[in-house]
């Protein structure tokens, strides 16, 4: 497997990981009395794999110097 295969399965690990924690924060506001602590936490990782998904992407597309 090639570095960037590698990296592009990473990358579709990451982006399902970061909807899986979108429905969770979603099911998590929708319950009666929300645990607005762990939601805070869901968010932060949330953020954190958006970063992960940027930092991956950039390294995928190639640099076009014009």
């Amino acid at each position: 497997m090639t570095p960037e295969e590698t990296l592009r399965l990473k990358l579709a690990h990451l982006r399902a990981e970061h909807r899986d924690l979108d429905a969770a924060i979603e099911a998590m506001h929708a319950r009666p009395a929300p645990d607005m602590l762990a939601i805070r936490r869901l968010k932060k990782r949330k953020l954190a794999l958006r970063d992960e998904i940027a930092r991956i992407e950039d390294l995928l597309t190639p640099d076009i110097i014009a």
